[in-house]
């Protein structure tokens, strides 16, 4: 370990690291981690299914996630051959823009081939299979139904965490120390137990420097239900002659509300409803489906009607974005490292939560690799943190121009103001020039750096093409289905 407690090289006799919650974001940390340290113990506070249902640790599993195109990439170099036993358990993998109806901004997108794609598995689905595939490696061990409650060391270096048993009694028979806790001690511990993070605390209350947060919050709610889509024999409506594996409605000032609808496995859909503060969508099935009416187009209700729900509808109100900027404490803690939502946490109607998950886990196995640079915790932290950075400023990008914003993050500089003007029709273009919406695509999936949207080709697109008039008439078929 180098001094900051984060692995140098390849010796890895006695080293063990603990990482702090087992989803995705801590799944594939101690993976890259394994080959780091002599052992890797995940503590998890649930106890983890044997298959892929939901689980009381990650709220939001019941609702729509994608793996974009970029995030698909990242896991699919971590865990050759995961993308394909996804699909092999039913994950669809959905063409954009081709095979959804997408309305934003006033106007419906064309349905042109598909440029990237996304994988809608659920996700539970999604984390079993990468649970399933990390815990083959003899290194990696899970501590389940155990949560962390305090960072032991000090200011300086964490040294490890105190651990409890949840449930009465469950303590003494593993050697429960201090009443009911026990002392794991770790060359390095990770933070990745999510948006609900104790970490800043913990590390306050061995004296190190509290951490500066960013945040941005739009009041913006969602409610899920679990649909079988319409067989096609009932009634039909605006959906007469539709082919589509999915829907967005896409809000902002001018529409509160929004909708997802994407496929997962078995042949369900996950129909979500979106809506700002104050429009927030309705967990009863009728007033569910009513909300439907009240979007800029019939067709989603209309589907509805003819489709049959499965269970609850949930609702789901934690969509702040949150960066926690472990780079600009005053004081480093050494042996102490934060991923996935615990470090950064976008507003969830984005999809990006699994794709960062994995980019970062890249991040961290490079930084670690490299022979160029001592991996200082300072140094892989930042490269975490830069691993979110284009996710979150499509986020709060994003989130800034909804009406009700608030946080400390929602300042708009002059230079903002100007790049805010041509995203805009940067937007604006998406929906029917070609040329840009690869590129938008690209970027808004994490395949392509932000840069890509100022390409020559994509620059005369956006600033001397003309403006398109909005189109409203229901796009039924992908455009090469028409010919």
């Amino acid at each position: 370990m180098t001094e900051s407690g984060v692995p140098e090289d390849r010796t890895v006799r006695g080293r063990h690291v603990v990482v702090v919650g087992g989803s995705l974001a801590g799944l594939l940390a101690a993976r890259v981690l394994a080959e780091h340290a002599e052992r890797v113990t995940v503590v998890e506070r649930d106890r983890l299914p044997d298959g892929p249902r939901a689980r009381a640790g990650v709220p939001q599993s019941r609702h729509v996630h994608v793996l974009m195109e970029g995030g698909a990439d990242a896991l699919e170099d971590l865990l050759p051959g995961i993308v394909e036993e996804l699909v092999a358990h039913g994950a669809p993998r959905v063409g954009m823009p081709s095979d959804t109806v997408h309305w934003q901004g006033g106007t419906f997108h064309r349905r042109t081939a598909a440029t990237v794609h996304l994988m809608s598995g659920s996700r539970p689905l999604v984390e079993w299979l990468v649970r399933r595939r990390v815990l083959e490696d003899p290194r990696i061990s899970v501590l389940e139904g155990t949560e962390v409650v305090e960072l032991t060391g000090d200011a300086r270096r964490v040294t490890g965490v105190e651990v409890r048993e949840r449930g009465a009694g469950r303590g003494a028979e593993h050697g429960a120390e201090r009443g009911g806790t026990r002392r794991l001690a770790a060359s390095l511990v990770v933070d990745a137990s999510g948006r609900s993070t104790r970490a800043p605390s913990w590390l306050e209350a061995l004296g190190a420097a509290a951490v500066p947060e960013e945040r941005i919050e739009t009041g913006l709610a969602y409610a899920t239900g679990t649909f079988v889509p319409p067989s096609g024999d009932g009634p039909e409506g605006a959906t007469e002659g539709l082919s589509t594996a999915g829907f967005y409605f896409v809000p902002d000032g001018n529409n509160v509300r929004g909708a997802s609808v994407l496929p997962i496995e078995g042949g369900r859909s996950l129909v979500t409803l979106i809506g700002l503060r104050g429009t927030e969508p309705p967990t009863d099935p009728e007033e569910f489906r009513a909300f439907t009416a009240r979007l800029p187009h019939p067709v989603l209700h209309d589907w509805l009607a003819g489709a049959q729900q499965e269970g609850a509808i949930h609702a789901f109100r934690a969509t702040g974005n949150v960066r926690r900027r472990y780079d600009r404490t005053d004081r480093r803690t050494a042996g102490f490292l934060a991923t996935g939502d615990a470090l950064c946490a976008f507003n969830p109607v984005y999809g990006q939560g699994m794709a960062v998950a994995a980019l970062a886990a890249v991040a961290l196995r490079d930084s670690l690799a490299d022979p160029r640079r001592t991996p200082s915790g300072a140094r892989v932290q930042r490269a975490l943190l830069a691993a979110s950075r284009q996710a979150w400023d499509i986020a709060t990008g994003a989130d800034k121009e909804l009406p009700g914003a608030r946080g400390n993050a929602v300042g708009v500089s002059r230079a903002d103001r100007v790049l805010g003007r041509y995203l805009a029709r940067v937007v604006e273009r998406t929906a029917h020039d070609p040329v840009v919406g690869t590129a938008f695509r690209a970027v808004s999936s994490l395949k392509a750096p932000p840069g890509t949207l100022f390409a020559p080709e994509v620059l005369r697109a956006v600033l001397f093409g003309d403006s398109p008039a909005p189109c409203t008439e229901l796009p039924l078929r992908p455009e090469e289905e028409r010919h």
